[in-house]
């Protein structure tokens, strides 16, 4: 329960960080950037304001490409708390693993050998079903083989387990798949109220096309910036996954020939 209440700690630090960093990094594009300017032995510095960059995106935008950005930002912060609390939780998975070889095999009956193990361990909870089976292998379930109805009730578990340590996966395939669109529907908007703009003032030089043009594109780097830890993450975490449910798999076996063959007497 400590080890959990810590994890639950770092996850809320994590998601705090990750949100004043980027609100900083949107702060930043409203700074005011210092010009030398050089006369006789003294340097004067002057303020002027950055008339490019997030910071003018977001003050000349509309509510559709402010939407848009802020998908983004949600979309950012969110794939990076899956990658690192999974990551934790996997890391965690791995040492009940070793915990579970260690302390649940010597044991005279499972349900001894489940009290060894921490309470949230799904080690645990294959055991504790395993055990359950046997008794509740009574009225109409007796119709089933008890055979039969040890393997349906752990591969229950098991699949419950699985089902557990691939949620969140959705999100980052979804954010990594969509988010470069997002971004590049971002810049299309911008890109068509800029010329919109720029038509209506009747000016196109370069200066009045480049600025609001590469403002525009600003969104689909973003977009890009999002996607690529998605995916990175994304492949990362389902091979991690592949992993610890492969040990998760191999105990759930070991417990079904331990359980079948003393004919439910280790329960």
């Amino acid at each position: 329960m400590i080890a959990l209440s810590r994890m639950h700690s770092f996850r809320s630090f994590l998601v705090g960080t990750s949100i004043s960093l980027i609100v900083g990094f949107f702060q930043m594009a409203y700074a005011q950037n210092p010009a030398e300017g050089q006369s006789g032995a003294n340097v004067n510095a002057e303020l002027v304001t950055n008339p490019y960059g997030i910071g003018a995106l977001w003050d000349g935008s509309d509510s559709i490409t402010k939407f848009v950005l802020l998908l983004l930002l949600v979309m950012s912060v969110g794939s990076w708390y899956i990658i690192v609390s999974k990551v934790l939780v996997n890391r965690k998975m791995a040492e009940q693993s070793a915990q579970a070889d260690a302390h649940f095999w010597g044991e005279p009956t499972v349900t001894q050998g489940a009290s060894k193990l921490e309470e949230k361990s799904p080690y645990r909870f294959i055991a504790e079903s395993g055990a359950g089976a046997i008794k509740t292998h009574t009225g109409l379930k007796k119709n089933i083989p008890q055979n039969d109805w040890l393997q349906m009730n752990i591969q229950s578990a098991v699949d419950t387990v699985q089902n557990k340590s691939q949620s969140g996966l959705s999100f980052l395939a979804t954010v990594g798949s969509t988010s470069p669109f997002v971004g590049l529907f971002g810049t299309v908007w911008g890109i068509y109220h800029a010329l919109t703009a720029i038509g209506i003032s009747g000016q196109a030089s370069i200066d009045k096309v480049a600025g609001p043009v590469g403002e525009a594109l600003i969104m689909t780097a973003i977009g890009l910036a999002v996607a690529i830890p998605a995916v990175l993450g994304y492949n990362y975490l389902a091979k991690k996954n592949k992993e610890v449910m492969d040990d998760v798999k191999e105990f759930s076996e070991e417990l079904n020939g331990v359980l079948i063959g003393s004919e439910g007497r280790a329960a």
